[in-house]
């Protein structure tokens, strides 16, 4: 295995608006060295198994800064997300071959060079599947237990409404508010959807937001002592349907805008009535990831024992092959999908 030829996506032209094209993301096959002296030191070859596929990524696609301050992907080069690995190649001591890890920097590839320094490496005499280290255990995972635990500084018998809720991170997010003893609603974009938290992740309720278009109305019937936390995964107006609705002292962390993120951002929905945070004492927090690693031991031990428990259980939409990371990607702001994306690069 000196030298394979390994597919990557790249980005060959900025999406000012709507969804990414195959005229803005392109598929190529790149030759690379994986032999011994091609290998910086403390670097690793990985044979990439697994992409987790995330919202975010439409953010630093756009050719500016959307808000997230996170940089944006530099054309023709390698766009990166989330994945896991294989080492097939090790200049590291901490690391042998045959070692599976965690990469935050993974190329949307099939082989890499990375550094050794941001890899993590899994323990897969645990039993715990693969794909959840990309979602319970995983960006998915830590950004709903962030929210929820740290922020949304929980507490029993709060009322809790989660929008995009059969998403990878609302899924976790509510079932984290149902373990904590809180009341639960979600809002998501089919009834199969609604059925599904329902009967499978235990929401006490949830609603269609494309049947149930006035979503004053819907939150009022669903929370006529108001709401107490609102995990805000959508914006527009959704928040502003919340901010009518929620209580005294209320906390809203807000982890994403998917609403809004095919859009140019002098034509995204404003909110009106920022006005009741004000007279109600609202708390609106957004939060970043890095500020919170300091955290990730106490995620990953509470949530192992939730998974080998049986108390969470990850849902995921499996793609197959890096060919599918384009249409797995798009899936996401349709209401094609339940869970998390992932894409299986290696059977």
């Amino acid at each position: 295995m000196a030298v394979v030829e390994s597919k990557e996506w790249y980005l060959s032209a900025y999406v000012s608006d709507g969804l990414p094209t195959s005229d803005h993301l392109k598929l190529r096959s790149v030759n690379l060295s994986l032999a011994a002296d091609s290998i910086p030191d403390q670097h690793v070859a990985l044979e990439i198994l697994w992409i987790s596929v995330d919202p975010y990524l439409r953010s630093i696609m756009s050719g500016h800064d959307d808000g997230l301050c996170i940089p944006q992907f530099q054309l023709n080069q390698a766009i990166t997300a989330f994945g896991i690995g294989r080492v097939v190649g090790t200049k590291d001591n901490n690391f042998a071959e045959g070692d599976v890890v965690v990469n935050p920097l993974s190329p949307i590839a099939e082989y890499c060079v990375a550094s050794a320094a941001f890899l993590r490496k899994i323990d897969t005499s645990a039993g715990i599947p693969l794909p959840d280290y990309l979602n319970s255990l995983g960006l998915s995972g830590f950004t709903a237990w962030v929210g929820i635990e740290v922020l949304g500084n929980l507490k029993p018998g709060s009322n809790v409404f989660i929008s995009a809720a059969a998403g990878g991170v609302g899924m976790v997010a509510g079932k984290l508010a149902k373990l904590k003893g809180c009341r639960v609603v979600g809002s998501t974009g089919s009834d199969e959807k609604v059925k599904l938290l329902k009967d499978e992740f235990g929401y006490d309720d949830a609603f269609n937001y494309h049947t149930e278009t006035d979503f004053d109305a819907a939150l009022s019937k669903r929370f006529p002592d108001g709401i107490d936390i609102y995990f805000e995964n959508v914006g527009g107006k959704m928040l502003e349907a919340v901010l009518n609705n929620v209580n005294k002292g209320a906390r809203i962390p807000l982890c994403g805008m998917i609403s809004q993120y095919n859009q140019r951002w002098t034509e995204r929905e404003g909110v009106r009535n920022l006005l009741n945070m004000v007279g109600k004492e609202v708390r609106m927090e957004g939060f970043m990831l890095g500020s919170y690693m300091n955290r990730f031991g106490d995620f990953m031990k509470e949530m192992e024992g939730y998974i080998k428990e049986g108390k969470i259980i990850s849902k995921h939409r499996i793609y197959n092959g890096i060919e599918s990371f384009l249409e797995s990607f798009n899936s996401m702001f349709s209401s094609s999908n339940v869970g998390k994306v992932i894409i299986q690069v290696r059977p």
